[in-house]
């Protein structure tokens, strides 16, 4: 067990490294010249280029200026804002708390309702019950989250008036609207995969011994056929995280609500790269931080996996 921890943890640290080198590369990779966008061409004079130049540390050598970025990133250090003049840690750790708020209750909807659409279509296949949230599942698979945050805007707060459009991130009703358009087609996944999974395995002979022992059907599907079933529902659901990540950007943006996501549109929108470059390591790095949390999980599910 100790030797699989070890083993994962340095996999993520080189991963993390080398997560590190593509933001750090993302400034110089830009297209033109980064100092010239973020003042304006014509605001660009060569003495206020040069001052930039110096404030952002790029009349250094490349070298020196990576072994700066990483001294910076581990002192927590990500620079300074161009256009707030603030430090980018800051403002990502302001903005942080409401993006894992809706990515947390986003993934609460998923779990719920793959749980529940995925384990009564499996105990129930081949019925008119399975086919129809088969469909169901297939209709939310396919409708996009920014077309689904409309709907939900327009039936439950301006129809019915039941729900803010627009909130706080301290006001969970104003979460509840983001949370289900960010949710429900992660949620559909969840239960397709969940049906398949668990379809197989109540067709095991271990799941046939397990009833002819007298169990209750209820511990045979969920102790003896549910837990083998979830190990790659798990891996899904890290990956969820990624995806619900990406998505808060357009998400926070339809339902002006604060957050990580709506930053980086800002920052991109004022090619402010510093915050830019700061925002894609936090969330590059907390998916990198959830993966391996998912494959330790593994071990708790199928200890078979550390061999």
């Amino acid at each position: 067990m100790t030797r699989y921890f070890a083993r994962r943890v340095l996999t993520s640290v080189g991963v993390a490294l080398g997560v590190l080198v593509f933001t750090f590369s993302m400034l110089h990779l830009a297209p033109g010249d980064p100092v010239i966008a973020m003042l304006g061409r014509q605001a660009a004079t060569p003495e206020r280029i040069e001052a930039l130049r110096g404030e952002l540390g790029l009349d250094r050598p490349l070298p020196v200026q990576f072994a700066d970025y990483l001294g910076g990133v581990l002192r927590g250090e990500l620079g300074t804002s161009i256009q707030t003049r603030r430090p980018v840690a800051g403002a990502i750790a302001e903005q942080l708390p409401s993006t894992l708020q809706l990515m947390l209750a986003a993934m609460l909807v998923a779990v719920s309702i793959g749980a529940v659409v995925g384990i009564l279509s499996a105990t129930r296949a081949g019925t008119r019950l399975d086919r129809s949230l088969t469909v169901g599942s297939l209709a939310a698979v396919s409708v996009p989250s920014f077309w689904l945050a409309l709907l939900l805007i327009l039936v439950f707060a301006v129809g019915l008036g039941w729900l803010p459009a627009a909130a706080s991130s301290g006001d969970l009703r104003g979460l509840v609207l983001p949370a289900l358009a960010l949710g429900i087609g992660e949620g559909a996944i969840l239960a397709r995969l969940i049906r398949a999974n668990l379809v197989e395995q109540l067709t095991g002979a271990h799941i046939d011994a397990a009833r002819a022992r007298g169990l209750r059907e209820r511990r045979v599907v969920g102790v003896y056929a549910l837990r083998n079933a979830m190990l790659p529902v798990v891996t899904i659901i890290g990956l969820q995280f990624g995806y619900l990540l990406a998505g808060s950007v357009v998400i926070e943006t339809i339902f002006a609500r604060q957050g990580l996501g709506r930053l980086a549109v800002q920052a991109v929108s004022a090619q402010d790269f510093p915050l830019a470059q700061g925002i894609v390591l936090v969330m590059a790095l907390t998916y990198v931080a959830i993966n391996t949390l998912t494959d330790l999980a593994y071990v708790w599910l199928d200890p078979r996996v550390r061999l």
